[in-house]
């Protein structure tokens, strides 16, 4: 079992930036796909980048591509999400989530990922 631990959410006003931390153990941290979710208030939850740490391949969707970045550090096995240019929109709480690489493809749903961290929250006010 992957125990995920994410930090680093918080206020922030429109237009500033924000780094997420998911700090991944209990499992060979090079061996996982991890990906950054978040969930608003009576909205389905998205899946917003998601990042192969055996090889550094990323993947984004279209709705933070180009804001959002994900990037991992070995030395302390985590993963991270920097987010720029924030929007009220992108208030909403922010989990990771890890599955083992053998079982990640691009048609990897949420639903599929076995282990999830406790989110943090985001809050972006206009």
């Amino acid at each position: 079992q992957v125990d995920l631990v994410e930090s680093g959410g918080g206020s922030v006003q429109a237009g500033g930036s924000l780094t997420l931390s998911c700090a991944v153990s209990g499992a060979t941290f090079n061996r996982y796909c991890v990906a950054w979710f978040r969930q608003a208030p009576g909205k389905e939850r998205e899946a917003l980048a998601r990042i192969y740490t055996g090889t550094g391949t990323t993947y984004y969707s279209d709705s933070v591509k180009g804001r959002f970045t994900i990037s991992q550090a070995n030395a302390n096995n985590t993963v991270y999400l920097q987010m720029n240019s924030l929007k009220p929109e992108d208030t909403a709480m922010y989990y990771c989530a890890a599955l083992h690489s053998s079982l990640c493809s691009l048609k990897t749903t949420g639903a599929q990922y076995t282990d999830w961290g406790r989110g943090t929250q985001v809050t972006v006010s206009s």
